[in-house]
């Protein structure tokens, strides 16, 4: 990875107090990478994991409260990083149909605001951009047939190996457009100015230091309302299918892209578990039956707009390109994400995610 910035820049986290960031610069900072969290703090509980990244790695880490939306903020404060994580991002495709200005300003014009600032730094300042599995849209086409508490595709090939990046894009909801812009925006910067760009579009990951709520982060809610007696809603009939991904191998795929951002450049990744950590929300609620000994209230309503039966990740690409694979498999994380919560005795948040991914 070349720079203009030295080796005692920075590495960069747009919304590095969220989930998925603090996870990320606390790997960094523990190599005694320097870290440079920007983030506006907006999602309710992400001054805990500042805290603890404060807490623990001292002086190494920077943090400036800046909001996506501000160019000449994040401009001044991202032209001397050596590299961009940008995670930030409203997650929340409810909240994009109640309000889709905002999420078209903090996804897209934040995303082009984060691409600028490295364009215009002066240097090859590489761009790694969390993207999402909602590119692909609702997948019409893709018919699947019910398989006892899950939904399966009919397509052998798509059983055996999920979604990959072939796949054509279909843009769905103002959270799927917003996203997807952006997605392109990132890939595009690559070609039109030679910028070290890449993104990873994400299945469901999950693990320590998520706040989930019932719009995003849907794994650690239902653990989090199973072990304080919370209600919970299913929206369809359960069925649907996603494949997860424990927070510290997603981790270490965000690194492995960085480490070799001159070869990948311009290109897209899925990530997630893969078709060996795919289950159901059925699946999911069972298993966290059987852990916590809890009986669960489970309600039910329709099923949400854009929503996927099935959305399975094909990770083929990651693992022969860079020799990534999930190493933590669903039930082993899931198991560590219960203890995580039941050490810090977390209540379920209602509100919807605004912000940090």
């Amino acid at each position: 990875m070349n720079t203009r910035n030295g080796r005692d820049a920075p590495v960069a986290i747009v919304g590095g107090s969220g989930f998925i960031g603090s996870n990320l610069a606390d790997s960094l900072l523990s190599d005694g990478e320097p870290v440079l969290v920007i983030d506006n703090l907006s999602r309710p509980g992400v001054e805990q994991n500042l805290e603890w990244l404060a807490q623990k790695h001292g002086s190494r880490l920077t943090v400036e409260t800046i909001d996506v939306r501000d160019a000449n903020a994040l401009a001044r404060v991202l032209t001397h990083s050596k590299a961009i994580f940008h995670l930030a991002a409203q997650t929340a495709v409810t909240t994009s149909l109640v309000q889709p200005g905002e999420d078209f300003d903090i996804n897209l014009r934040g995303t082009f605001n984060v691409l600028e600032a490295a364009r215009l730094s002066g240097g090859a300042v590489p761009v790694v951009f969390a993207s999402t599995n909602k590119v692909y849209g609702s997948l019409p086409d893709v018919a699947v047939r019910k398989d006892g508490d899950r939904y399966l595709p009919c397509d052998g090939l798509i059983q055996a190996n999920g979604i990959d990046e072939t796949r054509g894009l279909d843009f769905c909801t103002p959270y799927g457009c917003s996203k997807g812009a952006a997605d392109q925006y990132v890939l595009d910067y690559a070609k039109s100015y030679g910028l070290p760009t890449a993104v990873l579009r994400m299945s469901c990951i999950y693990g320590p230091r998520q706040f989930g709520t019932e719009d995003q982060g849907w794994v650690a809610h239902f653990l989090l309302s199973a072990l304080t007696g919370r209600p919970i809603t299913i929206y369809g009939d359960g069925r649907q299918v996603r494949d997860i991904l424990h927070v510290a191998d997603a981790v270490a795929a965000y690194r492995a892209v960085l480490d070799r951002i001159d070869t990948i450049k311009g290109q897209a990744f899925n990530l997630g578990g893969g078709p060996e950590n795919a289950l159901s929300l059925r699946m999911l609620l069972s298993e966290i039956r059987n852990l916590t000994g809890h009986e669960l209230s489970i309600r039910h309503d329709g099923e949400r707009t854009g929503d996927q039966p099935f959305f399975v990740a094909d990770t083929r690409k990651i693992k022969a390109t860079l020799g990534w694979k999930a190493h933590i498999s669903w039930r082993e994380g899931i198991r560590d994400l219960a203890d995580w919560l039941q050490r810090h005795r977390l209540e379920p948040r209602p509100e919807a995610v605004r912000y940090v991914a």
